[in-house]
């Protein structure tokens, strides 16, 4: 194996902290959103339970955030729906520079999501108020997807070197 990729394989586990960064985040996302759905629900129904009027946008900000958060986990898994019913009758080469052109397609997306994504977050989102909660900013709505974009920046560049890397190390040979 050359050099290089010792050297840039040394990089992992900071890939693997981010991960588990974004995994405990996504976790802690969900145990809100269930907590604060039960608390609405049990309010409706049971008088001394108290029953918000910010729980349902709460929700709706933490699903969004879990959402593309969770997207960009699957990308480190190349856990999304992809065609590969032409791949066993490609040469190998040809897969792997299809790879390759697919994982800059989504790097272009990831970089599109950052840039757009954070114009709209401090624009649109910057003037607005969630109607629940008029002191909280709407920022924090539009916010998800230039977060987005960066956690899928980061995953998708390893991604990219594990399919450059493999046109030169040959599987199970590291």
């Amino acid at each position: 194996m050359p050099a290089i990729f010792k050297t840039i394989d040394k990089v992992k586990p900071v890939y693997d902290a981010t991960y588990n960064v974004v995994l405990l985040v996504c976790k802690l996302l969900l145990t809100g959103d269930i907590l604060i759905t039960c608390m609405a629900v049990a309010g409706r129904y049971i008088w001394f339970i108290p029953d918000p009027p910010w729980s349902e946008e709460l929700v709706l900000t933490c699903m969004s955030y879990m959402a593309v958060l969770s997207a960009a986990l699957a990308i480190r898994r190349n856990a999304h729906i992809r065609m590969t019913a032409l791949d066993s009758y490609l040469p190998k080469n040809v897969v792997k520079a299809l790879d390759v052109l697919s994982d800059v397609a989504v790097m272009v997306l990831a970089v599109i999501m950052l840039t757009v994504g954070w114009r709209y977050a401090v624009s649109i989102g910057a003037k607005g108020t969630y109607v629940s909660m008029p002191k909280v900013s709407r920022f924090w709505m539009y916010f998800p997807i230039p977060l987005a974009g960066v956690a899928m920046i980061i995953f998708q560049l390893e991604v990219l070197y594990n399919h450059i890397k493999a046109f030169f190390v040959e599987e199970g040979k590291e």
